[in-house]
This record gives structure tokens, sequence and C-alpha cells, in this order.
């Protein structure tokens, strides 16, 4: 049911003037592949317990945020497109809070996985997202989308190392909290840990960058060239994001654990 109203939704919110922006599906299926491929490293060294997926997953950290920021745009941009953001983004949180039951109670009693939890990933942060942005709409559409965007994009920067306890590139020292309270914005002490985590600052303010930017995609104001069909692969998986998203750990982690078990009975043959 969640999968048909985002889909039907999107389906609905890419297009203008009757014709489909596919870029839009295109740069999103390939921001949740860089997400897949990175998030397999992690599990190279979770499951099969290799330094080196470790090592490549933290070199990988370095460039993630342009693969998340390409994402959260293309959100941005539809949630102008949408007809109701609020109750997408309700639908999303909703998501988001499964998500969290699952790696934080199911995960851990049923399964023994224990360093999955997930409190605030990006299904929470888009839900949250959609839901500001929506409620923002009337005054969103009052500004020039050029001046709101630039002011976005400079907020995002000023605010991008809150979650490292600063601002303005450093200038300003955030005092540690005493509790967790406020994660959810990106403030956390020491004793906070979530397999995936994506605050609200410093994103919300690079969601609404592509909410400024969803008016020209609303005018049908896109280049000519986004409105073209340039990989299939790509634009099924852009069209099929959230299953993706929600499929994409269960299937890595059942492929690591069968190809361990497999490498066990191999050397116990080899050996016997």
């Amino acid at each position: 049911m969640i999968y048909y109203i985002l889909n039907n939704s999107m389906e609905k919110n890419m297009k203008t003037n009757k014709k489909r922006i596919e870029i839009l599906d295109e740069l999103r299926g390939f921001a949740i592949l860089a997400m897949i491929v990175h998030h397999f490293f992690l599990d190279v060294g979770d499951v099969l317990d290799l330094d080196w997926g470790y090592t490549v997953f933290n070199a990988l950290c370095k460039v993630q945020p342009i693969f998340w920021a390409i994402f959260i745009i293309i959100s941005g941009i539809c949630s102008r497109l949408s007809r109701n953001a609020v109750k997408r983004g309700l639908i999303v949180f909703g998501a988001g809070l499964v998500i969290t039951f699952v790696t934080v109670v199911i995960m851990p009693r049923l399964m023994g996985i224990d360093g999955a939890k997930i409190y605030f990933g990006i299904l929470h942060c888009l839900g949250a997202c959609m839901i500001i942005t929506g409620l923002a709409m009337p005054l969103i559409e009052k500004i020039d989308a050029r001046i709101g965007a630039l002011i976005c994009a400079v907020l995002f920067s000023a605010t991008y190392g809150i979650s490292s306890g600063s601002l303005l590139f450093g200038l300003i020292k955030l005092p540690t909290p005493s509790t967790n309270a406020l994660m959810p914005l990106g403030i956390f002490n020491n004793s906070f840990e979530s397999a995936d985590y994506f605050a609200l600052f410093p994103w919300l303010f690079m969601f609404l960058v592509g909410a400024f930017l969803g008016e020209y995609a609303k005018d049908g104001k896109f280049p000519s060239w986004t409105y073209k069909k340039h990989s299939k692969a790509l634009a099924f998986v852009g069209r099929n994001s959230l299953w993706f998203y929600l499929g994409h750990q269960v299937v890595l982690y059942a492929l690591l654990y069968a190809f361990l078990e497999a490498m066990k009975i191999y050397y116990k043959i080899k050996l016997s």
C-alpha cells in the first residue's frame, strides 16, 4: 500500500505538461545504487568480518554526501510538484518508523543482529522534510526561486557541521548535550549510534533547495534533454527507489550470510 501510494504520486508528480522528467528518475536510481554499493562494503565488514570492507566503506564516505544531496534535491523538486506533500511525508515518515521497529526490536531479538539500529534515517528525514515543506508551501511560493535556493544553499553549508558539534564552518562550537533528545536536529552526544542517520539540519535546507528548483519543473522549464530517457535501468531503479531502499539490506545480508555458510561447508569438506 505504501509503495502504491508513493509510486503513483511520483508518477504524477514527475510529469509536467504531459512530459515526464526522465532525468529525475535516472539520477535518483543512480544515487540509490551508489548507496547500495556503499552499504555492501559495510556489510562485508559486519558479516564476513573482513577489515577491508570497513576500509572501503570509510573511503567512500568522503564522496557519499554527493549522492545523498542528489537524492534529497530530487525529493525536494518532487515535493513542489506534489498535490499533497504533507500526506506523502506522513507515509514516508511512517515507513521510517517501521524501519526503526525492525532494526531496533526485531533484528536484535530474532536475528541476533545488533549493529544495524536506525533511529532517524533517510526515510525519517525525507518524511519530516516533506511535511515541513508542505506546510510552508504558501510561503515558499511567494519567494523568488533563485533567491530561495541560494539562501537555503548557504544555510546548508553553514549548518553542515552540526552533527560534529559546530556551525558556520567551525566558527561556532556547540556544547555537548547531556541527552540525545535533539538527535533529529543533528544534536547528540557520544552515546548516540544509528546505522543510517540523516538529521533535519543540514538536510532540510538541501531539500528546500530542491523545492525552490521545483518551480521550474512545475512550469515545464527544465532543459529539453531532461525529458528524454537515457537509461532504462537507472530509470527503473529510480521509479522503485522505495522498494530498493527497504529491501537492499535484507538482500545483501542474505547473500553474504549464504556466501559465509558456503565457505564454511567448502572448507569443512576440504579438510575432511
